[in-house]
């Protein structure tokens, strides 16, 4: 596990935006080989949503040749609702970049076979050869995606009934109304995006904190799906200082500490660089 801590949640942003960007660029996907990027939903990524779009008004990425999946869909939400997951990744990021229709998957809540559309799915993704970076939030009683606690470590892509806490908690979308909230919902299961080459999460404000604080001190458990993610073989955790609040003080230095040291390592790359340039003279 590598932990990035930044400021605040604009440099989280910034710092995911450039990483996303960075890895489909060296990648440097085509149409028979397109990169394939896992994403989420919800309030976390907007801020890294706004500045993936606005690299690419400014051409320093293109998304012609990514292929995208998305981590979960509510069960029987009309597509065009408001509150849909297509609804939220149309109108935040797909609407105002140049991935094509065709690239984007995103689970069909209201498919006559839910069990038959999560398999699809898995099985697309497999054909894809596997997703290379799959974005993501965590919650704060340690879900990912709807991977709620007692959600299997290697559960794959399923129908998921929703806990009351959740769903209480998504009746602000709503109109504040508990009883429109689905209590169903289609999502990736751990053990996908555990398959995953690299995973990114994200966690700012201090609500996190103890879910930031669990996903990197505790033990993993079922009770707390995130913490799975110890054992990833590339996992990056994005926070900012308040999110941090709950962890212990020689870890928040132990990590500082390895980004100052890579910060250093860089500048040296530069540097060489540099010198190793030929002269315009």
């Amino acid at each position: 596990m590598r932990i990035y801590i930044a400021d605040n949640s604009d440099k989280v942003a910034d710092y995911v935006a450039s990483y996303t960007i960075q890895r489909i660029n060296d990648f440097g996907p085509t149409k028979e080989r397109p990169f394939v990027l896992g994403l989420p939903t919800g309030s976390t990524p907007l801020k890294t949503y706004q500045r993936l779009i606005q690299a690419f008004r400014e051409g320093r990425v293109s998304f012609k040749h990514v292929v995208t999946f998305n981590m979960d869909e509510y069960v029987g939400l009309p597509r065009d609702h408001p509150e849909s997951y297509h609804s939220f990744m149309k109108n935040n990021l797909f609407s105002f970049i140049d991935v094509p229709q065709e690239n984007i998957n995103i689970l069909n809540g209201n498919a006559p076979d839910l069990l038959a559309e999560c398999q699809r799915f898995e099985d697309k993704i497999v054909a894809y050869g596997g997703i290379d970076l799959f974005l993501g939030g965590i919650g704060s009683d340690g879900h990912i995606a709807f991977n709620e606690p007692g959600s299997s470590l290697a559960s794959r892509t399923r129908v998921k009934s929703l806990n009351q806490e959740t769903i209480a908690a998504n009746a602000r979308f709503f109109d504040n109304d508990i009883s429109k909230v689905p209590t169903m919902a289609l999502t990736v299961g751990v053990g996908t995006i555990m398959d995953a080459r690299t995973v990114v999460i994200i966690a700012t404000g201090a609500g996190k904190a103890p879910a930031v604080a669990q996903c990197v001190e505790g033990s993993v458990s079922h009770a707390f799906p995130v913490t799975q993610l110890q054992h990833h073989r590339s996992m990056v955790l994005c926070v900012d200082e308040d999110a941090t609040l709950d962890l212990r003080v020689k870890t928040v230095r132990y990590f500082k500490g390895l980004l100052q040291r890579e910060h250093e390592l860089g500048e040296r790359q530069r540097n060489a660089k540099k010198l190793q340039a030929p002269s315009k003279l």
